[in-house]
C-alpha cells in the first residue's frame, strides 16, 4: 500500500475538469504508472473518422496516427527544457483479402472484423513506455503532455495536397498537459503477487 501511495503522490494530473477537444479526436483519460522499465503511459481517446476518410480506408487507403508525449521543465532563466519525447504510430488499413481491417504499431498488429472494432482499439494506448528508469531528473516539477493526430504526410500525395484545404482530412487534438510532480527518482513498481493455493 505504501507503494501505491507513492505511485499516486507523484502523479498529478492537473488538467482541467474539461475535455481537450480536437476536430475528431478528444484526449479522453491519461494515467502515468510505474513499471519493471520506467514509467508506462495509459491513454483513452475519443476518435471519430469523416465519412470521406471511412471511405478511403475502406478502399485501401492506409491512415497513420501518431501519439506524442512530451515532458519538459520550465526554467526561469532559459528556454524550458525538452526532456523526453516519445512518438506512437499507429496504421489503420483495410485488406480486402481476408475483409479485415488491421491495426499495426512497429512489429505488432491486431485485426477486427469491422472499422468500428478498429476504431475501439485505435482509441486505447496501454502500457506505452514513456519514461526510462534510467533517467535522471531535478528536483522539481515536471510537465507533460500528451495528444494524437493524423499524420497527413503519410497519405497518398493526392491526398496530402487535398488535406491542406480540407477540414476532413485534418484529424489533430490539441495538447492535454498535467504535472509530474518532483519525479527525481522514479518509483518502483508495484508487487503483485499470485495468491497462495489453499491447503
Amino acid at each position: 500500500m505504501r507503494r501505491v501511495a507513492h505511485v499516486l503522490a507523484c502523479l498529478a494530473l492537473a488538467a482541467g475538469a474539461g475535455m481537450a477537444r480536437g476536430d475528431g479526436i478528444e484526449v479522453r483519460d491519461l494515467a502515468l504508472r510505474a513499471a519493471e522499465a520506467g514509467m508506462v503511459l495509459d491513454a483513452d481517446f475519443a476518435l471519430e473518422l469523416s465519412p470521406r476518410l471511412a471511405d478511403m480506408v475502406a478502399n485501401g487507403v492506409p491512415l497513420f496516427f501518431s501519439v506524442e508525449f512530451e515532458l519538459t521543465r520550465e526554467r526561469w532563466y532559459w528556454f524550458d527544457e525538452n526532456t523526453a519525447s516519445r512518438r506512437l504510430e499507429v496504421g489503420l488499413s483495410y485488406h480486402a483479402l481476408t475483409r479485415q481491417y488491421r491495426l499495426t504499431a512497429g512489429p505488432l498488429q491486431q485485426t477486427f472484423a469491422t472499422l468500428e472494432e478498429a476504431i475501439r482499439g485505435l482509441m486505447r494506448v496501454r502500457n506505452w513506455l514513456v519514461l526510462d528508469r534510467t533517467m535522471s531528473f531535478a528536483d522539481t516539477d515536471y510537465q507533460a503532455a500528451v495528444r494524437m493526430r493524423m499524420d497527413a504526410t503519410r497519405l497518398p500525395k493526392p491526398f496530402q495536397l487535398s488535406a491542406l484545404t480540407s477540414p476532413d482530412l485534418q484529424l489533430e487534438s490539441p495538447w492535454k498537459r498535467f504535472t509530474l510532480r518532483s519525479p527525481r527518482h522514479l518509483p518502483a513498481p508495484v508487487e503483485s503477487r499470485a495468491p497462495e493455493a489453499a491447503r
